[in-house]
C-alpha cells in the first residue's frame, strides 16, 4: 500500500519517537560529541600549534595554527558524527531490533523514516557542532561576526551530504563487516588527508587533487573560508554545488535503498 502521508506529516508523526531515543541515549554521546573534539583544539591547535609559525601564506590566510585547523576540525567533526548516526543505527533498525519493519506497518513509508531519522543526524550536528563553535569565541578565531554562522551552515551541510550516502550504503548491507571498510578506507584517510590539519597543497600534485574531490575537503574549504574571512566566491560556490549535488544523490540514493529493503 501507497501511504498518502505528506512528508511534513510522515516526520511531525516520528517526533516523539527520535525524541525518546535521544533522551535514552545522549548520555553515550558526551564524550565523542563534546569532549574528544575539544582534546583535539587543546592538543593541536593550542599545545602542538604554540610551535608552529602562524605564516598566512603558508597556513591559508590564517594568523595561527589554531585559526586555520579548527574550522576544518568542525567539519570533519560533522563528517564522524553523521557517520556514526547513519552506519550502526541504520543496521540495528533493519537487521537486529527492526525498529523499521515495526514503522512501515503503520501509515509511514520508507521516505518518511528516512527522512525521520535524517532529521534527528541534522539536530545532532546542530547541537554538537553548534557547541563546538560557541566554546572557540574565546580562542578568537572567528575573524568576522557573520563567517560563523555560514561556517556553521556549511558544517551541516557536508555533515547531511555524508549522512545522506552513508544512510544509503548501510541500507543495503547485509553485514556489518562492511562499515570496517568504509571506515578504514573512507572516513579515516579522508579525516586525515582533507585539509583539517594542514594544506592539502602539502600532498603534492596527485594527493591534492584527489584530496579536493572528497565531499569533506569541499566543508573544509567552505568552513576555513567563512571563519577566517577569506572567502573566494568563486571557489565557495563551486564547493556548494558539489555538496548540494550529492546532498540530492544522496536523499535518493537512501530512500531507494531503504524501499528496496523493506518493500522488496
Amino acid at each position: 500500500m501507497v501511504s498518502q502521508l505528506t512528508l511534513t506529516e510522515g516526520l511531525r508523526r516520528q517526533v516523539d519517537y527520535w525524541w525518546t531515543v535521544y533522551r535514552r541515549t545522549w548520555r553515550g554521546s558526551i564524550i565523542s560529541s563534546f569532549v574528544s573534539p575539544l582534546f583535539y583544539v587543546l592538543a593541536m591547535g593550542v599545545l602542538l600549534g604554540g610551535f608552529i609559525e602562524g605564516d598566512p601564506a603558508e597556513l591559508e590566510g590564517a594568523t595561527s595554527y589554531l585559526a586555520f585547523m579548527v574550522p576544518g576540525l568542525v567539519a570533519a567533526h560533522a563528517m564522524q558524527t553523521a557517520v556514526s548516526e547513519t552506519t550502526y543505527p541504520v543496521m540495528g533498525a533493519i537487521k537486529w531490533h527492526k525498529s523499521y519493519f515495526g514503522q512501515i506497518a503503520t501509515p509511514l513509508a520508507p521516505v518518511h523514516l528516512v527522512a525521520g531519522h535524517l532529521m534527528f543526524v541534522l539536530a545532532r550536528l546542530a547541537t554538537s557542532c553548534g557547541v563546538f563553535m560557541l566554546v572557540l569565541v574565546p580562542f578568537g578565531v572567528f575573524e568576522s561576526w557573520w563567517g560563523p554562522f555560514l561556517a556553521f551552515a556549511s558544517q551541516l551541510l557536508v555533515g547531511m551530504v555524508f549522512a545522506t550516502l552513508v544512510f544509503g550504503f548501510s541500507a543495503r548491507l547485509e553485514s556489518d563487516e562492511g562499515f570496517g571498510v568504509l571506515f578504514r578506507l573512507g572516513v579515516f584517510p579522508m579525516f586525515l588527508f582533507s585539509g583539517a590539519f594542514f594544506p592539502v597543497s602539502n600532498l603534492g600534485d596527485v594527493g591534492s587533487v584527489l584530496a579536493r574531490i572528497t565531499p569533506l575537503w569541499q566543508g573544509v574549504s567552505l568552513s576555513r573560508m567563512f571563519c577566517l574571512d577569506t572567502v573566494d566566491w568563486s571557489t565557495a560556490a563551486v564547493n556548494l554545488a558539489v555538496l548540494l549535488v550529492l546532498l540530492v544523490v544522496g536523499w535518493s540514493w537512501a530512500v531507494r535503498g531503504l524501499t528496496r529493503r523493506l518493500i522488496t
